[in-house]
């Protein structure tokens, strides 16, 4: 401790000079003091929903986009209860023009009566208090997404204004927030005929800083995902924000009759299908509720979707458990019965079974264990038996009843397993090859000199030619280049084994220190050897090098998501210009940009000193330049790539990198000016 408390010393020393000697002693004395001095003055309590405010993150996961969505989440969350509940049939979210979002449903409404035990309305409870709501009586709520009773106070909480309408009991009642506090009492406004609640607010920018504005396409897609999960109901979304020339706002409505099936189709439209109709299973057992609907076709890859109360569980959880183990044994007792197995000389996997499959899984329980406030993974271990049993009964009698389309799913099982085994030896010649030429990086590698993974970030580089200038503008302590020639394979095509033979896909699972690893019944990205926890993609500003970006997303979609979902991948940003006047010059990375600095430094019109350069690609800048505009971490903008939706990211690299001709064309036709994908 004394040598710690020296080289301290010294050290502020030096940076502060000979004479601060006394006040530092002084200072750290102090300090000393007041570490020793724990008692009762110490302890800070948060009352009500400061706590909120003081650690959003708890609550809401971040408050970056993802935070800010997942306010409105919260609010549709309990609209939807009380659709579950029976009674709301239509629920309708508005963006205004200020990015406030209003969430209007036709339910029983907010209670508004005095509540006993806290002589506050109960609408007031509702709003300020946390764990507070009709989600803890089984006989208010059977089934509820929003189990904690946290969601709607948590958004009070970290709005600046909040305003709750209620129409209930032939009244109009009203009250309105400010950060979780009351602003008004509960007041009747006037006299309706429906029922219903509104609520309207407008997040913290104290609290969303990064945030952003909402994104109608994000809000979309969830929206049309419970509407896929609550058939029957209806959803609209109305963006005040984007309005035609007949100043009408952009609106969208959402309803399915077929549920789950209509949403598996979605999800797989840009995929052949294998079997003509989705297989579809709607069970009970225990009051939990079970409804499945799976499709096969004729991709590599396997695409579940799992949910618990319409909350979409990311890292799946003990329902996707049972469905896995209901589909490997029924398909499984179905071949051996029928002899289709017996020419194989090597063992099927649990996997085999589920390649080219797309399925929705989702639960209704009326007390779910979640791992976490964000629900990410179900935890009722009695869900397991549960959903194995209900899918296992229908799978058994649809297999019988429909011989040739059995026949085609294990002659798709017997192809994935013959390509796994195909793979695994692909693999074992990889790792075989790494062992005997010593370290197995690539030869093209040039990799920093940090070997702490934290601090150590990678680039991939499109072309030789950039990846040279990179290496010399790089700073080598933290920072790897590995150039990748040309455009690798597209994976979504191709075999796994297949892509062992690629090159440029080899060095990167060299560089990057991972393994794909056979563990029970599926494969598994081994990333405790992970070199590096900045793995950025850096191409040229133009259509090839959106192309072969677009081509890496997908193999790291496909075989590398853990480190999408870990974010560890970034898009690095190049500027399209250099604006320059003398030895002024502003790089722009955007037409609008280019515009703004042509006018600072231009006189007038005719002004003709003002040079602009379109970089065409990282090989028109030179070191320095591709250091200080794309490479520097004070000066860079990168894009971190993440997924909000696992199943529209799967439709979306289907119909962008499938096979599928008419879906890609469409695609286009509709963005045909400028297609911005979101992935």
């Amino acid at each position: 401790m004394y040598f710690c408390t020296s080289v301290q010393t010294q050290l502020f020393q030096y940076k502060l000079g000979p004479n601060t000697n006394l006040k530092l002693s002084k200072k750290m004395s102090d300090l000393e003091k007041k570490k020793g001095n724990y008692g009762a003055d110490n302890i800070t309590a948060l009352e009500g929903l400061e706590a909120v405010r003081k650690r959003p993150g708890m609550y809401i996961g971040t408050t970056d986009t993802k935070g800010l969505h997942h306010l409105v989440w919260e609010v549709i969350d309990n609209s939807i209860d009380e659709h579950l509940a029976g009674h709301a049939t239509s629920i309708e979210t508005v963006v205004h023009k200020d990015n406030s979002i209003s969430v209007t449903d036709d339910g029983r409404g907010i209670p508004t009566g005095m509540h006993q035990k806290l002589q506050k309305s109960a609408l007031e409870v509702v709003m300020t208090v946390l764990h507070a709501g009709g989600k803890f009586d089984k006989d208010t709520y059977k089934v509820s997404g929003g189990l904690h009773g946290v969601g709607v106070s948590c958004v009070n909480a970290l709005s600046d204004y909040l305003k709750a309408e209620v129409h209930r009991e032939g009244k109009i009642f009203t009250q309105t927030y400010c950060q979780g506090k009351p602003t008004s009492k509960v007041e009747v406004v006037g006299d309706t005929t429906k029922n219903g609640t509104t609520i309207t607010f407008h997040p913290d920018p104290e609290i969303f800083v990064e945030g952003g504005d909402y994104k109608f396409d994000v809000l979309a897609a969830r929206i049309r995902e419970l509407s896929f999960l609550n058939k029957g109901l209806k959803l609209s979304l109305v963006d005040e924000r984007d309005l035609d020339e007949n100043g009408v706002a952009r609106r969208e409505d959402f309803y399915s009759e077929g549920g789950l099936k209509e949403f598996v189709l979605y999800i797989d439209e840009n995929k052949t299908k294998l079997i003509d109709e989705p297989i579809y299973v709607v069970g009970k057992e225990d009051n939990v509720e079970v409804e499945v609907a799976m499709q096969y076709n004729t991709s590599y890859s396997e695409n579940i979707s799992s949910y618990v109360n319409n909350i979409n569980t990311r890292e799946g959880g003990t329902h996707v458990a049972g469905f896995r183990r209901a589909v490997n044994r029924e398909f499984d007792k179905y071949a051996q019965a029928n002899g289709l197995f017996n020419k194989l000389k090597f063992k099927i996997s649990g996997e085999d079974f589920r390649e080219g499959l797309t399925a929705v899984v989702s639960v209704k329980v009326p007390e779910p264990q979640f791992k976490g406030q964000t629900k990410g993974e179900l935890g009722n271990s009695e869900v397991t038996g549960i959903v194995s049993r209900c899918l296992g009964e229908a799978l058994k009698f649809y297999l019988e009843e429909n011989p040739k389309k059995a026949k085609k799913i294990i002659e798709k099982v017997i192809i994935a397993a013959t390509a796994r085994h195909a793979a695994r030896k692909a693999r074992e010649m990889v790792q075989r090859k790494n062992v005997l030429t010593g370290s197995g990086l690539p030869g093209k590698l040039s990799d920093c000199s940090s070997k702490d993974p934290a601090e150590s970030e990678i680039f991939l580089v499109e072309g030789d030619s950039a990846g040279g200038t990179a290496k010399q503008g790089r700073d080598r302590q933290f920072q790897a280049i590995l150039p990748l020639r040309g455009k690798i394979l597209n994976v979504e095509k191709a075999m796994e084994h297949k892509i062992y033979e690629n090159e440029e896909i080899k060095n990167m699972f060299t560089a990057l220190g991972v393994s794909i690893e056979e563990k029970e019944d599926e494969r598994v990205l081994n990333v405790e050897k992970l070199r590096y926890h900045k793995i950025v993609i850096m191409c040229d500003a133009d259509v090839d090098g959106s192309h072969i970006v677009t081509l890496i997303l997908t193999f790291f979609f496909r075989y590398m998501k853990p480190l999408i979902e870990m974010g560890h991948i970034y898009i690095a940003a190049p500027p399209l210009y250099m604006v320059k006047k003398g030895k002024q010059f502003r790089y722009c990375w955007n037409e609008e940009e280019r515009q703004d600095a042509v006018k600072s430094y231009q006189k007038d019109e005719n002004d003709t000193s003002v040079k602009i350069q379109r970089y065409k690609g990282l090989g028109e800048m030179n070191a320095s330049q591709l250091w200080e505009t794309t490479m520097d971490p004070d000066e860079r903008m990168m894009r971190q790539v993440n997924i909000n939706d696992a199943a529209e990211a799967d439709r979306v690299f289907s119909m962008l990198m499938g096979d599928e001709v008419p879906p890609r064309r469409a695609f286009i036709e509709a963005n045909a000016k400028y297609a911005n994908v979101d992935v």
